[in-house]
C-alpha cells in the first residue's frame, strides 16, 4: 500500500476547458504495429469518484467550489484530524473526536488523493456525466447485480465473507466500470497485436482482452463461463481502444446484470494522461443508459499487493466471531473508519 499523509486539501486546475478526444496539439503515439499506444502505468487517485457527492448539483466547478467539496470528504477530514494529533499516544482513543475504534485503519494506510480530477481541462465532481445528476440511475428497488447474497454480518465461514476480504477480487478497480479506490489506484496497460492486458494494483486483478479487427467481428465466450471483471473483447477505432464487456461472474458485485453491457473507450488525451470513457446499458437495472469519463494519469510502477489467498486474518475474523457468540453476543460489523465524523454542509 502507498503511504499518503496529506497536510492540506490542495487543488489544481487544468489550463482551461478543452473538448474533443485529445488535448489540442497533441499527436497520440502509435505502437510499432500501428495502433494507439496506451502502454504504461496510469493512476486514477482522486477525490472525484463515480457518483457526485450529496448537495453538489454541478459536474464542473471552479477552484473555490472544488476546494469546498474536497474539504467535506470524510477521508480528507480523517487525514486532517490525524495530522493534528501527530506525536500523541496512538492507543489513546480519547484523542479522536469521534471515539471510533475502527479508526485503527487510519490515514497512514489510505491514499485517496487531495483534489478533484481535471478531465478535458475541467474540474469534475463525478465520473458520471450522464444523467446530469451524476448519480447511477437505478430503477426503484434495484441495486448492483451479483454478489454472494450473504449479508456482510454473516461470520459463519470463509465463503460467507466478501470477495475483497478473501483477497479474491475487487469490483471497484477492475470493473466493469473501472474506478478509483481509497488506495492502490494504479493500473498497468500492456499491448500486443492480439491482446491487451490491464492489471490493477488493488488485489492484482488482471483483465486479458482479446483484440479483433472491428466491432462486427467481436464475439464473446459461452455464457456458462463467467469471468471476474466480465468477458471482454476489444478493437481499435481511430485513436481509441474500444472494449465491450458482459457476463460478469455472479459472485462479483457488478454494475451490470446477466443481460447488461459496458462499453469502454481508452484514448490518450495527452502525453501523460489516458481518457477512460464508459457507457452502461442494462434496462433490467436502470431507467436509462448512463455514461461517464475518468482520467488515468502517468504514474510510477505499481507496488505488489501482498494480499494472501484465504487471508491470514481470516482465522482471527472467524475466531473473534466464535468468541463473541460464546459470550452470548452477536457478531456485527464495526462502524467503519468514517463513522461519527461531522461532515460540513454543502455550501
Amino acid at each position: 500500500m502507498r503511504k499518503s499523509i496529506v497536510a492540506c486539501a490542495v487543488l489544481a486546475l487544468g489550463s482551461g476547458p478543452a473538448f474533443g478526444e485529445r488535448e489540442p496539439g497533441f499527436d497520440p503515439p502509435k505502437t510499432s504495429w500501428g495502433v494507439p499506444d496506451l502502454q504504461g502505468f496510469w493512476n486514477s487517485t482522486s477525490i472525484t469518484s463515480l457518483q457526485r457527492p450529496s448537495g453538489v448539483d454541478k459536474l464542473v466547478v471552479n477552484e473555490e467550489e472544488g476546494r469546498a467539496i474536497v474539504n467535506r470528504n470524510p477521508l480528507i477530514i480523517i487525514t486532517q484530524q490525524e495530522e493534528a494529533r501527530q506525536g500523541e499516544d496512538p492507543n489513546d482513543m480519547s484523542i479522536l473526536e469521534d471515539k471510533n475504534a475502527d479508526r485503527g485503519y487510519n490515514a497512514y494506510w489510505i491514499d485517496p488523493g487531495s483534489r478533484l480530477a481535471t478531465v478535458k481541462g475541467e474540474l469534475r465532481t463525478s465520473w458520471i456525466v450522464d444523467p446530469p445528476s451524476g448519480r447511477i440511475p437505478f430503477q426503484e428497488g434495484k441495486g448492483r447485480s451479483g454478489g454472494n447474497g450473504v449479508p456482510a454480518t454473516n461470520f459463519d465461514g470463509p465463503e460467507t465473507r466478501p470477495l475483497f476480504e478473501r483477497c479474491l477480487t475487487t469490483s471497484t478497480m477492475a470493473g466493469p466500470v473501472m474506478q478509483n479506490a481509497m488506495y492502490n489506484s494504479t493500473s498497468q496497460i500492456v499491448q500486443t497485436p492480439d491482446a491487451v492486458m490491464i492489471v490493477v494494483e488493488m488485489v492484482h486483478d488482471a483483465r486479458v482482452i482479446p483484440i479483433v479487427a472491428s466491432a462486427e467481428e467481436a464475439t464473446h465466450g459461452p455464457d456458462e463461463i463467467k469471468k471476474w471483471a466480465g468477458d471482454s473483447v476489444g478493437w481499435y477505432e481511430g485513436d481509441a481502444l474500444v472494449v465491450q464487456t458482459r457476463n460478469v461472474h455472479p459472485l462479483q458485485e457488478s454494475l451490470i446484470s446477466d443481460t447488461g453491457t459496458v462499453t469502454e473507450r481508452f484514448s490518450r488525451w495527452s502525453d501523460d494522461q489516458v481518457l477512460y470513457e464508459f457507457t452502461v446499458e442494462d434496462p433490467s437495472l436502470y431507467t436509462q443508459t448512463w455514461s461517464g469519463e475518468m482520467v488515468m494519469n502517468a504514474s510510477l510502477p505499481m507496488y505488489e499487493f501482498a494480499c494472501h489467498e484465504g487471508n491470514y486474518a481470516m482465522e482471527g475474523i472467524l475466531g473473534g466471531a466464535r468468541r463473541i457468540e460464546a459470550d452470548g453476543g452477536v457478531p456485527t460489523l464495526g462502524p467503519g473508519i468514517a463513522a461519527g465524523l461531522e461532515i460540513p454542509p454543502a455550501e
